[in-house]
């Protein structure tokens, strides 16, 4: 199994943190990673980008060229989104922001909700995490049932009060992929 992930936004949305976490919780299970982030040198609302590989043997390239998975956040990333990914490509769209449809029609496209549902989870900040949810689910490449230990030792200590939103978020996308 190899599962290439292409994951885009703005700076701010948490996409960075998004690929580290997916590939901690990857390590977790035992699989082989690369991560290969890219962002702006804006602090807030540039471009930001990662790209992210998990696999059960070894990587020879932590470049994503034709990506089997794509995350876009933000309706200015739907473009590159669409260009990265490969034939059959699974694209997770987070739709409370990105309104558009694909222009490709041999591309499967989830719409999650991530904005809405980390709103009603209380913070608007864990969306990354309803999309991490929904892109593992969707995909079947991680289980996360080791989530909660991975979060324990990527937040601080002073941000362990943040995990139990952090998990909240990533059952929601879960079940938002398995409802979309």
């Amino acid at each position: 199994m190899t599962e290439k992930t292409f994951m885009a936004g703005f700076g701010g949305q948490g996409i960075i943190s998004m690929g580290q976490a997916w590939i901690y919780a990857a390590m977790k299970e035992g699989l082989e990673v690369t991560f290969f982030p890219f962002y702006g040198a804006e602090k807030r609302g540039g471009v930001a980008r990662a790209s992210v590989i998990v696999s059960d043997h070894e990587i020879a390239s932590p470049l994503v060229t034709k990506a089997h998975s794509v995350v876009v956040m933000s309706s200015d990333s739907l473009a590159i989104g669409e260009a990265v990914a490969g034939p059959k490509a699974l694209l997770l769209v987070n739709s409370d922001l990105v309104k558009a449809s694909p222009a490709r029609s041999d591309i499967r496209v989830l719409r999650i909700p991530c904005n809405s549902l980390a709103e009603k989870i209380g913070d608007v900040k864990i969306a990354n995490m309803v999309m991490m949810g929904a892109l593992a689910e969707a995909t079947g490449a991680l289980k996360l049932d080791t989530i909660a230990k991975v979060f324990e030792s990527f937040f601080p200590p002073s941000k362990h009060s943040f995990i139990p939103k952090n998990l909240q978020a990533v059952e929601a996308g879960r079940r938002a992929a398995r409802e979309a």
